[in-house]
Parts: structure tokens; sequence; C-alpha cells
């Protein structure tokens, strides 16, 4: 939980002047810095203060407050929109008037103005050249403005989704800290929140004031096209609304509803994952891989066939924005020319032009807007539920007037679930007195740490009170350290005070470890303590607790993961004498201290079943102190000082010869950032992980004909005003000139034909009658008859007919649609089963990475890959990859088209490229490094809220909310920092794009005027323009979708990455190698000068062990903390890299698969791990067993009472069963795989002696044919072993049975038994002593 690491760099936009800001100018530097170099964290500039993270979360936070407090008034749900709306609703609005003025004013001007411009080209137009100068500057110059508002209001708006994101990620957060611990919320549930539900509100403003625009917009558009083509119009009205408004409102129901599926089968996978990576050891070991690996592609089939639906719905969609405008002007045409009207060229493009806008609104932004709204909804609904949750509502500090009591409990029952039939606490009165010592004991599952929790407040109380006078401080069962240096762990935000500092230090036994870490206590500890020993994470989360000044302080079991001699010395040097003053309330199952207490409080089933003194008790003789009266006299001091060889887990001892060590200060781990360009591999890999090449193939034809149909329709439509033109200027030649010109004129025109057509001539001629006849309104000066003319000279002029024009039209117009639906609902095809593919195969390599991958990694990171990364390729990916492709296709068929009317456009056009190559080398670059720099910025929030969520107790316990609170907020503001960058320079890159289109607007449109030799067709004129026109603004929305693909394959790169990591070795033997079915037989373990190390880099833990374990021995394995007692086990499941070998019944185990050594090991791990599936599954994934053989281990080891089905549920991590009941589960498992040899690594730290006793009695009896390797932190667990093999530094220094070594009064072994005290000494050698001789006797 450090804070964020950011230089400072003050933003130039803040003091930039109005020029600088319209032209987006600030931004020059960075972008002429990006272009040759890789941008870092260092060089992008601070948050704007609107955007910080502390100041929006309060402006929310606040808003949220009063509509609670309102609605409670009004005793109604309180809406978390509201809130939003007050907070955002006025900057929204303001954006809001400029996107009116452009929808509704500039674009229809800019129409209007095109249609005089193309009508001066008709042959019947008056217009003079200086006027259509002037409508030409007209239509440039709206464009420029349209230009500007559209980027300005489309930055403004992607800020203002940017800042609702950020207040409600920082609102989302401050919940999360004031969670009751009762609420049931997945980690995976928050993060899933805080990325795919906050992307929704990112995207989301840029098209939503279409909802209210468009009725606005429409019914001016309709007038205009009224005025243009009167009762025809409504034919194309009528259509484009029917087409867009029902049937995507349709589509975005289904998509919503879809919507809030996919939401929950995905936070379902992703929870699934954390699980995984959390418990990957335990995975690894009992080659649990394939069952899980099923899982997941189970649930990511789920997953992904609603995903495929709402993608062919996009698919649609998308296919409709091509083919929408082009049906509705076709219908409008049809009805216009079936009225008996002549088409014309500045009717039909400026109809053109106005469906395009209608549709972009109709078609594009308003079902975007409501698809968005729709989705954003469901995000809204989701965080408001989230922030609805309980709150834990802290004790209040009583002025309570009793003297001397810290704690005074009155009938307190409590419970966990309000569903309990049984409480967890029931009916306890107890009265803490000051500075005394409590013990609390009791057998597993007995409510022992709940006890704390109540005291906490983390448990609520259903009846009775807790008074407490003091500040609390409290130590957790299982250890919790955030990501950052050991020394910030201890301080947790309290000032640091060197003296105090180095005997909290000294009194938690640290000093020893803090010489042999790298950097000593700034040594970077990863998340969740990966980089340290279990007994150095225990005392470093201990020591955090005693550096708190406090009056009360709670330890939840901190002695079982220590050594015995640690364990003395922490409760003699820490809680006896440091805290002396103070009241302490210890939990422990380490019975030898009980005499030393002032108090102790034996709790069974959630009751207080006697309290008392230590000599009351004894006097009772309760049940609990028998074991105990053995223990005579633990109180004597140790002779010697205490000597801590604390050795740990060598993961990250590294040759720390530097003299300047105090500078040096350690890295983290640095994510694999890719640099450059993405190579053009990735999506030849990305397509082809989809589809084979004859689909591929497939896909490339429909495209191809598919724009053909696209542009044939818009090439037919000119074509036709043509002809129409060429047949009214024929009129007019034929109407003022003499009869011979006319012949003449008529060969020529013969010649121009290029259709020769000679169909029903009488049909034609009465049209033609009645279609002149039509125009003589127009020619107001022809007065004189034409008709003679016509009728004589007939055979020289002519035309199209209008029923074939037509016929052909509608056939262009239904390959379209046809070929374009096709198309795209195969490519989505292709990428839903990329996406298929790409998860499984990374998730299948990430199972087979060695475990040093996830010690290296934070869960967050790779947790990362699986969600954004994932999300990014299931949905963003396809849509923009389809619309790219689309845009380009339309872009290729424009520029064709205008080069066929003027081929000598090619020069602009070329310049134009180059233009846009330049500026796209300009861009990509800084889009790149900024679009991953933001990746990289989000790992750190989320997993900054992981390990929030599993430190709450301690975080709450200790009063740190505020400061872990100021630096979520830091590690958002970084976020911010790099995605306000991507934002700011793609509005650039597309006002930059946009003005080169300009640009090349003026050119071609100037070109007709300054050419116009009276030969140029309108139609020509009309075709180029209206489609450069459509250029403008496609061009920069197509390379804006371009590089937004690019900026999306990174996902698939980071995929791709994942997807090369190296493997763990063969999982599978050969054929040769494999050992037959029921090998190891006999069991018998031979280590042969055994090197281990973590990683290359690193020195070995092991060094040089050899030794040999004969079938059917119990070996203990003793040594002080970070001996290389887990190593040891890792060596032999082969974990880590290792030389030497090791033998397992004569075979040499590098010879065998993975899974065929893993399987014939059986283990208890030192952590037990539960899943969250059906108790079925956590003892037995594969089904191999009856339930019989299920139910007779569940009553072995004592749990059958405590569940009434095999499809028991288990919670995340098990939290519905006690630490002790988990290790059961897992002595169960190991009962049941019935092997012969078992590992167990101290599996008896957390249990209460009566358990203990149970899993020894049990491993005894059931694995008395097994090989038993113990490592033990207990002596008394090990001393009837056959052999006691002594480690030190990854070094064996005794091996042989416990009595013998006890004869050499100076081994290590018997300094290590000396320190129990002198009566546990004596029994522990009598014990030793027994096992010998019973042994010798059967010798």
């Amino acid at each position: 939980m450090d804070a964020a690491k950011k230089v400072n760099n003050p933003n130039p936009r803040i003091s930039a002047n109005p020029i600088s800001k319209l032209f987006f100018w600030w931004l020059a530097r960075i972008i002429w810095y990006g272009k040759d170099h890789d941008l870092e964290m260092k060089n992008v500039y601070n948050i704007m203060p609107a955007d910080d993270s502390e100041f929006l979360g309060n402006k929310l936070e606040e808003n949220w407050k009063n509509e609670v407090h309102a609605a409670k008034k009004d005793g109604r749900k309180p809406k978390f929109f509201t809130a939003l709306k007050k907070t955002f609703i006025w900057s929204f609005f303001y954006y809001g008037g400029w996107v009116l003025v452009l929808a509704a004013i500039v674009r229809t001007m800019q129409i209007y103005i095109l249609g005089l411009f193309i009508w001066h080209f008709d042959p019947r137009a008056a217009s003079t050249q200086e006027e259509a100068y002037l409508y030409a500057s007209g239509v440039i110059m709206l464009g420029i403005m349209t230009v500007m508002i559209t980027h300005h209001s489309n930055m403004g708006l992607m800020e203002i989704g940017m800042r609702v994101r950020i207040a409600s990620s920082s609102l989302i957060y401050r919940k999360i800290l004031c969670l009751s611990s009762s609420t049931i919320t997945t980690p995976g549930q928050v993060v899933n929140l805080l990325s795919n539900d906050m992307s929704k509100f990112e995207q989301l403003f840029l098209t939503l004031h279409y909802i209210w625009i468009l009725p606005i917009q429409g019914s001016i558009i309709a007038f205009m096209i009224w005025q243009s083509v009167g009762i025809a119009s409504l034919a194309g009205v009528f259509f484009i609304i029917i087409q867009t408004i029902p049937l995507q409102g349709y589509i975005s129901r289904c998509t919503s509803k879809l919507r809030s599926k996919i939401a929950i089968r995905t936070d379902e996978r992703i929870r699934l994952m954390s699980e995984i990576i959390k418990g990957i050891q335990v995975i690894k070991m009992y080659t649990w891989e394939k069952p899980f690996a099923e899982l997941v592609n189970c649930a990511r089939k789920y997953e992904i066939d609603v995903l495929t639906l709402i993608s062919y719905l996009r698919g649609f969609t998308l296919a409709s924005c091509v083919f929408t405008e082009r049906t509705t002007l076709y219908f409008t045409i049809m009805a216009y020319v079936l009225c008996g009207h002549s088409i014309s060229a500045d009717k039909v493009f400026s109809l053109a032009q106005y469906f395009n806008i209608l549709q972009l609104t109709m078609a594009i932004f308003y079902p975007l807007a409501v698809a968005g709204a729709a989705e954003a909804a469901v995000s809204i609904k989701r965080i408001e539920n989230f922030l609805l949750l309980n709150e834990n509502v802290p004790l209040t500090q009583s002025s309570s007037t009793i003297k001397d009591t810290s704690i005074l409990m009155k009938n307190v029952s409590a419970s966990w679930t309000t569903t309990k039939i049984v409480n967890t606490l029931h009916n306890i009165n107890i009265q803490i007195k000051d500075k005394k010592l409590y013990t609390i004991i009791g057998p597993v599952g007995a409510g022992k740490s709940s006890f704390l929790q109540a005291i906490l407040g983390e448990l609520k109380s259903l009846q009775g009170q807790i008074q407490i006078n003091g500040k609390i401080s409290y130590a957790g069962q299982e250890p919790w350290l955030f990501t950052g240096t050991v020394r910030n762990n201890i301080l947790f935000d309290q000032p640091y005070d060197n003296v105090k500092y180095q005997n909290v230090v000294n009194v938690c036994a640290l000093m020893k470890d803090f010489e042999q870490l790298p950097y000593g206590d700034k040594t970077l500890v990863g998340e969740r303590g990966t980089a340290l020993s279990g007994g150095q994470r225990a005392r470093i989360n201990l020591a955090r607790a005693v550096y708190r000044d406090a009056d009360i302080y709670l330890f939840d079991d901190p002695l079982s993961a220590v050594d015995t001699h640690v364990g003395r010395h922490l409760f003699n040097e820490c809680i006896n004498n440091y805290l002396r003053n103070k009241t302490r309330i210890l939990v422990t199952h380490q019975l030898q201290y009980l005499k030393q207490c002032d108090y102790i409080v034996i709790l069974n089933n959630g009751q207080i079943e006697d309290e008392g003194t230590f000599v009351a008790l004894q006097e009772k003789r309760a049940i609990f102190l028998e074991i105990l009266m053995k223990v005579e006299e633990v109180n004597e001091k140790m002779k010697e000082p205490l000597k801590i060889d604390a050795n740990p887990m060598s993961d990250i001892i590294s040759n720390s010869n530097d003299e300047d060590t105090e500078k040096a200060e350690p890295q983290e781990t640095e994510e694999l950032l890719a640099k450059g360009s993405l190579s053009k591999l990735i999506y030849w890999k990305y397509l082809r992980s989809g589809a084979s090449i004859i689909m591929i193939v497939f896909f490339l034809f429909c495209m191809i004909f598919g724009q053909i149909g696209n542009n044939g329709c818009d090439y037919w439509v000119g074509y036709w005003t043509r002809q129409e033109e060429m047949r009214i200027k024929a009129m007019r030649e034929l109407q003022h000139s003499a009869v011979n010109n006319f012949t003449m004129l008529s060969s020529t025109l013969r010649s121009t034909r290029q259709i020769e057509n000679a169909s029903n001539i009488n049909n034609e001629f009465m049209e033609f009658v009645t279609t002149t006849d039509y125009y003589r309104k127009d020619m107001s000066n022809d007065t004189i008859s034409s008709r003679n003319f016509t009728i004589n000279n007939y055979e020289n002029i002519y035309y199209l007919d209008t029923n074939m024009a037509l016929w052909i039209y509608g056939g262009f117009i239904a390959i379209s649609i046809v070929v374009t639906i096709i198309k795209n609902l195969i490519f989505v095809k292709i990428c839903m089963n990329a996406s298929k593919n790409l998860h499984n195969f990374m998730f299948s390599c990430v199972l087979k990475a060695p475990m040093s991958f996830f010690d290296n990694n934070p869960s967050g990171r790779i947790l990362n890959r699986f969600s954004k990364d994932m999300g990014a390729v299931d949905e963003i990916l396809p849509s923009t990859m389809t619309t790219s492709i689309q845009i380009f296709m339309v872009m290729i068929g424009i520029l064709i088209q205008i080069l066929i009317i003027n081929w000598w456009i090619i020069f602009a056009v070329i310049i134009m490229i180059f233009l846009f190559g330049i500026i796209r080398k300009i861009y990509l670059p800084i889009a790149r490094t900024t679009k991953r720099l933001e990746g990289i910025a989000k790992s750190p929030m989320f997993s900054h809220v992981n390990s929030t969520l599993s430190g709450l107790t301690t975080i709450r316990s200790t009063g740190a909310q505020e400061m872990i609170r100021k630096q979520f907020d830091e590690h958002q503001d970084l976020h911010t920092s790099t995605y306000s960058l991507i934002i700011a320079t793609g509005t650039v890159f597309g006002l930059a794009l946009d003005i080169v289109s300009i640009g090349f607007i003026a050119i071609v449109t100037y070109s007709f005027i300054a050419l116009n030799d009276k030969n140029t067709f309108a139609g020509h004129v009309g075709l180029a323009i209206s489609q450069v026109l459509i250029l403008c603004g496609m061009v920069q929305y197509g390379i804006r979708q371009t590089a937004e693909t690019i900026t999306q394959m990174t996902s698939v790169e980071r995929i791709m990455q994942f997807t090369e990591l190296e493997k763990e070795g063969p999982f599978e033997s050969n054929p040769i190698d494999k050992p037959s079915s029921n090998w190891p037989s006999k069991g018998e373990i031979k280590f042969d000068r055994v090197y281990l190390r973590y990683s290359e880099s690193k020195l070995p833990v092991l060094k040089s062990l050899s030794f040999v374990v004969k079938p059917g021995m119990k070996i203990g394995i003793v040594g002080r903390t970070g001996a290389g007692k887990s190593s040891l086990i890792a060596a032999l499941f082969r974990m880590a890299q290792l030389d030497g070998t090791i033998y397992i019944d004569n075979i040499d185990t590098k010879k065998i698969g993975l899974h065929d050594l893993r399987n014939k090991i059986s283990i208890i791990p030192q952590e037990p791990v539960l899943f969250s599936a059906t108790l079925r599954n956590n003892l037995d994934p594969f089904y191999k067993f009856h339930d019989a053989d299920l139910w007779s281990v569940l009553e072995e080891v004592k749990l059958k009472h405590m569940v009434d089905s095999l499809d028991y549920r288990v919670e995340q991590d098990g939290s519905n069963f006690s630490v002790g009941q988990r290790q059961l589960v897992c002595l169960a498992r190991a009962i049941l795989q019935d092997n012969k040899i078992l590992v167990l690594d101290e599996a008896t730290a957390n249990v209460d002696p009566t358990t203990d006793a149970l899993i020894q009695t049990t491993i005894r009896k059931k694995f008395e044919n097994c090989t038993v390797l113990t490592i033990a932190h207990r002596l008394n667990t090990i001393m009837d072993n056959d052999k006691v093999l002594t480690m030190d530094q990854g070094q064996l220094l005794e091996f042989d049975h416990p009595y013998i070594l006890l004869q050499n009064e100076q081994g290590h072994f018997s300094s290590m038994v000396q320190e129990t005290g002198k009566a546990m000494t004596e029994q522990l050698k009598q014990c030793a002593k027994e096992a010998y001789e019973r042994q010798h006797e059967l010798l």
C-alpha cells in the first residue's frame, strides 16, 4: 500500500491561453517528445484539479449521503443515479447545448448550401461564378465549425465519463472500508465492479445527448427534405424511422438482458480464477490442474455463449449502419420518380446527405446512447446494491463507571449470519480487568477468533452489550501484509520512532531476520508477504500490533506459526514483559504458557465452559488441563539467551555484497511491458486462433463483394442523374438551335451513349412527353412547345428507362444488405472462437507455469490479464475490428469513385494520404505507450483493493482507513493522469485528421468551379462532393478505430505473453520411464547431493542434501524458521529447479512426469486451502471415490457431524470452516489418497491440543506402513519418530533417532529441546527413550 510513484509534472493546460486551448497547442510538447521516445510515468502530466479523486469522491459521497438521508425520510430506496445526477448534471448539459447547435443548425445549413452549390452546375441554373464561390466557402466554413465543436464537446463528454468513473470508484472504495464482515462479497465481485462496470461510463456520455436531440434534429431535417421532394419525403423518413427506432430498440433491449447475464457469469469466472491463483501451490501438489481447468473452461463456455449472442446482435447493428441510408434513399427516389418527377443532382445528393445525418443520429448515435444507457443502468444498479450493503458499526467507547475494567461483556450472543440456527457466541458474560493477561483456549471451532472479533465490533452482537474502555490493537490469526517495505508494514501509518521501533523489533524476534533480508527492513514484501517464511510473516504482523500505542491488545494465536523457542521469546519478552502494563487477550493452543497467565477462559461451542486462574482451574481439574498436568515448571527461565537463526525462505537471499545496501532500494518485479510496436504476427495469430484458412478467405470474398454492392448503389445514382441531365441538355439544344445544328449534335450524343437500349418506344415516348411537360414549368422563357421536335427527332435522343433504373438500383441495394450482414456475422464468429481459444490456451499455460512465476507476480497482475485484457478481447476488439474493416472498405470505394469522375484529383489524394500517414505516425507511438502506461497504472488499484479486502479487520482495528483511502485516491490519480492523456491526445489526433480532410474538401470543391467549362455534370459534382464530405468524418473515425484496434490488440499481445511462459517439466512420463501403477510400493526416499534454487539468479536454498529414508519410516524435520524445511518439501515435489537427484523406490524423480510424481505423495500443507465448491469437490475433484468412502473419512477426522450432505457449500477460502477444521479436511484428503508417502508441513500449528491429538493418532493409525515426513515446530509431535533430521540454512546437521541425538548434549537438536524449559525437556527425553526402547524390543 505504498503511495503511488509519480514525479510532479505540472499540467500545461491549466495555464494555457484560449487559442492554445482551442487548437490543443498545450499538448504539443508531450506529443513531440512521444513520437521518438517511449513515454514513461515521469513524462505524464499531473491531473487537472477537477479530476482529483479525493475531491470528486467527497462531492459524490456528500450527494449520496444526502440521497440516503432523503430516501429514509420518504421511506423509499435510495437511488445512486440521483447522487450522480446532482454531482455532474450541469457540466453535462453545457456540452449538450453545443451538440444541439451542431446537430440541428450547423449540419443542416451545410447541406442546404451544398444543394445550392450543386444546382449551380445544373443546365437550368442561373447562378453566377461568384455565388458559386460563396456557396463553396460556406460549405467549408461550416465544415470547420463542425470539426471544432465535435472535438471539443467529445473531449468534454469523455472527461465527464472519466470523472463519473473516478468518483464512483472512490465511493465504492470508501464503502469497502466500512463493509460489515458478515456481508458476503468476493474480491472478484469488487474488482469486476471497479473494472468492467466502471468502464461502461467512459464512452457513455459521447452519445447520450442524442436521445433528446433526435426529435429536434429529426423534425428540422424532415422539413428540409419535404421542401426538396414534397410528398415523397414521407417514404424516406418513415422508412428510416421504422428501420432504426423499433428495430434498434428491440436489439438494445435484448442486449441489456444478456448484459446482466454476462456480468454474473464473468464475476463467477473471475472469482474462480482468483481462488485458483491463491491456491495454486496446493493445486500443483495435489495434481488437481485437470478438474480446475475443466471448471474454468466450463465457466468460460457458459460466458462465451451469451457473449456470442450479444456480438451477433452487435454485428448486425454495425452492418445496418452501412445499408440504412442507402435503402432509405432508394425508397425516397423511387417514390419521387414514380410520382412522375424526374430526378436531379442537387436533390438526390442533398437528400443523400440529409439521410446520412439522420442515419448517423438515428441508427448509430441513438441506439448507442440507448444501449449505453441501458448497460450503465445495470451497472448503476449493481453499484447501488453494493453501496447499500450492511456497514460495520464501530463499537462506541463507553465511559463506563466500572473501575479497572477494560472490557465488559454482558449476556452477549452473536452470529456471523442471521440464518444460523446456533449462535457463534452464546451468552458470554465476562469482565476483563486492566493490565492483566487473559488467555482464551478451546478446541477447534469453539469461537475463540469470533470472541476477539466481537470485541473489535466486527461480529455484531444480537443481544447483550459490550463495553470497551480504551484503544484496541489487534494481530490476526492469518498474518496480513501489504505490498511495501517491511518497515512500512510494521509502522502502518504510525510515526517512526527509532527507539520504540528497535524495541519492538527486538521483542518480536525480528533482528536476526532483518540481518538476513537483502535490504534489511527496507526489503519489499510482495502481496500477501510472498517473499517471507510463515514465521516471519506472523512476527511482522505481531510487531505491527505491538508498535501501536493502545490500551488493549488482542492476539489471535500469534505463537502457532513459529518454533518453540521463538514462541517462548515472543511470550516472555513481548507479551509478558514489553506489554506488561496493558490489557492483553491472547488466543492460543500453546498450553505450556498458561501458568504465566493472569486468567484463563475456556471456550467451547461458543460458550464459556470454564474460567479462572491457573490454580483455580487446576483445583477444579478441568478436563482441558489434564493434558497439562505433566507440564511442571514451564516457568523455569531459559538459561541461555535466545539465539534466533531465522533464515527466511531464501527466496530473497541474494548476494548483497554491495556496500550501499542502505541506498539500494529494492524494485518490485516490473510488469512485463512490451515496448515498441505490435508485431504483425499477432493479428495473424489472433485470426488463426479463431478460424480456418478457408473461413478467412470466404470472409475476404464477402467483404469485397459487399463493397461492390455498396459503391454500385452510389455510382448508379450518379450515373442516372447524369443521364437525366444529358437528356435535359439535349432538350434545350433541340429547342434553341436549328435543325442542322441539331443533327450534328445528335451524332455526338449518340457516341457518348453508354448503354444502347431500344426498348418499347411508345412507352418511353409517352413518359417522355409527361416528363418534359413537367419541366416546362421550370423553363419559364421557353414558350415554344417542343413536342413537334420531339416527335420528329425522337430516335436521336436516348435516355434510361425508369423501371429499369430502379431494378438495377434495387439489385445493388439487395447485394449490399445481404452480403454485409453475412460478412459481419462470419467475422464475429471468428472473433468469438479466437476469444474462447485464447482464454483456454492462456489458462492452461498459466496452470503449467512454475511456482516461481506465482511468487514473483502479484495476483492482481495475473487476474488483470484474465479480467481486463480478456474483457477487451471479448467485447471491444470484435466491434472495433469490424468497424475498422468496414470503414476502410468504404473509404477505398469512395476514393475509387472520385478518381473515376476526376482523375487528376489523385494528386490531392496522394498528398492527403501522405499527411494522414504522418499524423498517424506521430500519434500511434503515443497512443500505444499511454495505453500501456494506463494498463500498468490500473494494476496497483486492483492489488490495493484485494489487499484491503483481506486485511479489513486489521485496517479497521488500527483506524487506518483514512490513510488507506488516501492511497487509493493516489493510485486513482496516477491512473487518471494517464487516462486523461489518452483522451486529449486522441482528440488532437482526430482534429488534425479532420483539418486535413477539410483541406481536401476545399480542393475538390473549388476545383469544380475553377474548371467549370459548362460541361461539368451536376451529377458528377454531387457524387464527388457528397462522398468527400462523408470521407471527412469517416477518415478520422476510421483511423481512430484502427488505432483503437491496435491498442486493444495490446491485450491480445499481453495474453500471448502469458501463453509463452516457461513451463514446468513434462507432466506426463515417457512411456519407457512411466512407473508401474503401484509404484512406490515401499516408500523409500533417497536424496543425493540435492541443490534447490527458486530462480536462476538466486543462491541455492538447499545445499548438497544427502540422506536416505527407509520404507515406512517416520521422520521429523526440525530447524529454525527459514532453515529450508519447506524447501525440502518443494524439492520432493519438484516445485522449483533442483540439481542432484532424488530417488523414490530407486526411481529417479526427474525422469517421471510431474503428475505421476506429485500424485503419489500426499501432503497436508501449512496453510490449509479450501475452494468454494461442494465439500465433495474439495475432497475428491476427480470423482474417483464412492460417497461411502467420503463419509467414512469425514467420520475419521470427526467432521461428519458438521455437515449434513457432501454437497455442503464451502464458502470462498473456506471461511465457513475454522482454520483447524480446514486442516482436518486436508487430512481427510490425504487419507483418501492412501499413498505410501505422506508429508506434513507443520499441519498442527493452528490446532488445539485435542484436535492435534486426533490428527496425530489418525496419522499413526492410518499411515502406519507409510513413510511420513513431518516438518515440526512443536517437538512433542516428533519425539516418537524413527529419526529426526535437523537442518540449518539449507544444510543437514544431524540425522538419527531422537534418543541418540539427545545423548549429545552439545548437539543442535539437544539445544532445541532444552529451550522448551526444564519440565518439558524431561518429558520429551522420556518420550524419545520409550520410543527408542519400543523400537529395539521389536527388533
